[in-house]
Order: C-alpha cells, then structure tokens, then sequence
C-alpha cells in the first residue's frame, strides 16, 4: 500500500513530486531546500542558515507524516560546494539523538533544481 503525502498549504511543492511516500513500512521523504514555508523563496544566504531551514522542512515533513528524525535510516546529502561539509555537518548533527545517526551519503552537485546550496532528502523506518 502506497500514501502519497504532500503539504501543500505549508510547504507547497515547487514541481511535480510529493513530499513524501509511504511504502510498507518505510517513508521516502523528497529532498528539501531551504524553502521559506512563509514566503516560498529559496533563502540563499549562508550555508549554516540554508541548512538549518532545510531541517526545519524535513522536521515538518516528518511531523506531518507522524514521524521525527530518530527514525531516519538514510539521509543523502547534496551541496554545491564541498568546502561547506564541515557547517553542514554541524547543523545537520543537532538535528539527530547522538546514538542514532543514520546511514548517510554525501554528493556535491554542479547547482539544484530549486536554487539554494544544499538540499537533504531521507527515508525512514516506520515499522515498529
């Protein structure tokens, strides 16, 4: 059985997806920019600022579906500049419990679809 979720009031979708599918037991979260859920732009200031927002709409995501972040098996991480790694990282880990880091990989990319500098999709475990 297939859920197709999509926030369209909170988060509207900028092209043809939703934000997230469940199947079975796991939820596949589509990648998210640092979209301002207010105003719809992409904020491009600095990295530490996009992906705190980034977070901040995969949190919404999760919390629409029922779920948190100490869930996530697998996040992937996209940035068009690697020399940002280390800022990323330090946002990205306050946003998991120390003990449940999930599997992760990392890909630096020519540009985005959406604009921004960095973009974070994930799956999740729902199952008991």
């Amino acid at each position: 059985m297939l859920e197709y979720i999509t926030l369209s009031d909170t988060l509207p979708p900028v092209g043809p997806y939703s934000h997230a599918v469940r199947a079975g037991d796991f939820l596949f979260v589509t990648g998210q920019l640092s979209e301002n859920p207010e105003t719809g732009e992409i904020h491009r200031g600095a990295i530490a600022d996009q992906t705190r927002q980034v977070m901040e709409n995969l949190k919404i995501v999760l919390a629409h579906a029922g779920t948190s972040f100490e869930r996530v098996v697998m996040a992937r991480i996209f940035l068009t500049d690697f020399r940002d790694y280390q800022q990323v990282n330090a946002i990205y880990l306050s946003y998991f419990p120390q003990n449940r880091l999930p599997g992760r990989t990392t890909v630096g990319v020519l540009a985005l679809a959406g604009g921004g500098d960095v973009e974070i999709d994930l799956i999740v475990y729902c199952g008991e």
